[in-house]
């Protein structure tokens, strides 16, 4: 997963005081489907890829989360991702840029195709959509900070997938230093990361099981 590593230290600051709120997946679909709803998905999108800062946290729950509900996601087993991250791999960060810009434009709140992008335009010297993909990121590895504590199983950080828990690892600064241990929920999979007495607890949603 080395392509998913870049300067992590730059989010630590922003991750401070922060608002925990209860996870309501149902009425998140619900929003994001109703044309007349201030979350309704096209309206957060819109702002998203537009000013991701003006965005607040209950709307960052909404596009963190909803991605779940959306139908034409990009697929880490597609052919199209595949030749992004070969493309990373390869250091050809012009070539990401060009193969990456598409993919985020189909599915915008993609954590993978966010931080390849956000590296790429880093190497590329570009300030300006480096910036603007860093906003994004904040925006939606604070909405996985809010949905919990990570103390107990009970108040478990909430991911859509292993692919995300590990950038929220990242992110969090938790490293090989820690091991992990898992077990197999009704509705996801809870792992307990541990590092002495340290234990943090992130669930991993099966959205199929849920609904």
């Amino acid at each position: 997963m080395n392509y998913r590593i870049v300067f992590f230290i730059l989010l630590i600051p922003f991750f401070g005081l922060s608002q925990k709120m209860k996870l309501d997946l149902k009425s998140i679909e619900k929003n994001l489907s109703n044309p007349s709803s201030a979350y309704n998905y096209e309206k957060l999108i819109f702002k998203f890829m537009g000013l991701p800062k003006s965005l607040d946290s209950i709307e960052a729950q909404h596009l963190y989360y909803g991605r779940n509900f959306i139908n034409d996601k990009v697929s880490q087993t597609g052919d199209e991702f595949k030749s992004l991250a070969e493309a990373f791999k390869s250091n050809n960060f012009a070539e990401c840029i060009k193969l990456g810009k598409p993919l985020y434009a189909k599915d915008p709140t993609n954590l993978d195709v966010i931080l390849i992008l956000l590296r790429a335009y880093d190497q590329m010297k570009d300030v300006s959509n480096f910036s603007h993909h860093i906003s994004q990121l904040r925006l939606l590895t604070d909405a996985i900070k809010n949905s919990g504590d990570g103390k107990s199983e009970k108040t478990a950080y909430k991911v859509n997938t292993v692919g995300d828990e590990y950038i929220f690892l990242n992110v969090m600064n938790i490293g090989q230093d820690y091991t992990r241990g898992s077990r197999p929920l009704k509705d996801g999979v809870i792992d307990v990361w541990e590092k002495g007495d340290i234990k943090i607890y992130i669930k991993v949603l099966y959205l199929d099981l849920i609904f």
